[in-house]
């Protein structure tokens, strides 16, 4: 019998900041299962600030077309299969965007092992912790990073799931670790980690005097999500065979091509001999399952710790999405459809 589901599409690409009338929630009529397909139903779906740039142009991957499902992680329940390896009542996580339910072949679905989600772990990991943004973290930090005890580190957006994540996976490596969040109740959050020391931005004047000040020795390892102004001021403060990981650019992904502030201290590559380098973490994939195993592992240890921010209604998605470039979000932004 075929199932109604709802998604909420691109109904027109972003100049600045997203706007609710940029998204359009549509009702459809999926098809009946074919051979090997089954049905899922979602239980969450995950806001992510990456996905803006494809919204407007291709980034790492193509622009998103108008008319299309808005990508994002999904979990969810398998309500019927004619795959033999799915059985109804399964939970699975894939790729299938702002959806109610989905349609899938098997391919590039994951069912998730309940020896593994239980206790500290949810099954909400798994698009979070253990999904992307906690892979970023892992991958970036200690294969481009390359963290030694003693360093410094130094990370933005610290109470965002990266850098959160970023930040304890440092404390374990024994390095001093310095977070740059943007309210008195990030800040105290991201200490609550153990973060040793914070920077409120929204209260600093001056940027790089304010990291100078957390960092008296430098930083030796900046993790960058945010991008502008905030990186610039984080060069100005890196130690000789300084590494700095491009994670994110969030403060980037709203401006025109020409509006973009990029790198001015560029002068400090050289007298300091930096090293800059990004990530897509999905060139990590065939590592994914080690490190996933290696994270749950310290979270059921306690050692690692994770928060959601969680909404309620597929409908609130969009507005969801929206407040991420507001600094809404304290933690994994997901939304609980089902």
């Amino acid at each position: 019998m075929p199932t109604k589901a709802r998604r909420w599409v691109l109904a027109s690409r972003p100049q600045g900041k997203p706007k609710l009338e940029n998204f359009r929630l549509e009702e459809i009529t999926l098809p009946d299962l074919g051979e090997h397909e089954l049905l899922i139903r979602t239980e969450y779906h995950s806001v992510d600030p990456g996905m803006r740039s494809r919204l407007s142009s291709a980034s790492y991957a193509a622009a998103l077309p108008l008319g299309e499902t808005i990508d994002s992680a999904m979990s969810g329940i398998v309500e019927a299969s004619n795959n033999e390896k799915f059985k109804p009542g399964d939970r699975v996580t894939g790729g299938f965007g702002w959806v109610s339910h989905a349609i899938s072949n098997g391919r590039g679905i994951q069912k998730l092992d309940p020896a593994l989600y239980h206790g500290k772990l949810r099954p909400t990991a798994a698009i979070g912790v253990l999904g992307i943004p906690g892979l970023t973290s892992y991958f970036g930090l200690l294969d481009l990073g390359h963290p030694e005890e003693g360093d410094t580190v130094l990370i933005s957006s610290a109470a965002g799931p990266v850098g959160a994540t970023a930040g304890q996976i440092a404390k374990m490596k024994g390095c001093t670790v310095v977070g740059i969040a943007g309210s008195k109740d990030k800040c105290d959050y991201v200490r609550s980690l153990g973060f040793d020391r914070t920077i409120n931005y929204r209260e600093a004047s001056d940027l790089r005097a304010a990291i100078a000040e957390a960092c008296p020795g430098g930083v030796d390892i900046y993790f960058d999500n945010v991008g502008a102004e905030m990186l610039d001021a984080a060069i100005l403060n890196m130690n000789e065979h300084g590494r700095i990981v491009v994670s994110g650019q969030v403060s980037e992904y709203n401006r025109a091509d020409n509006e973009l502030h990029g790198i001015r201290n560029v002068t400090r590559f050289i007298t300091h001999r930096l090293r800059m380098e990004g990530l897509v973490v999905f060139d990590y994939f065939k590592d994914f399952r080690a490190a996933q195993t290696e994270m749950a592992g310290w979270i059921h240890e306690g050692k690692l710790v994770y928060t959601e921010d969680i909404s309620a209604g597929l409908e609130n998605s969009a507005k969801a999405f929206i407040g991420l470039f507001e600094g809404e979000n304290h933690g994994r932004r997901l939304i609980k459809v089902s």
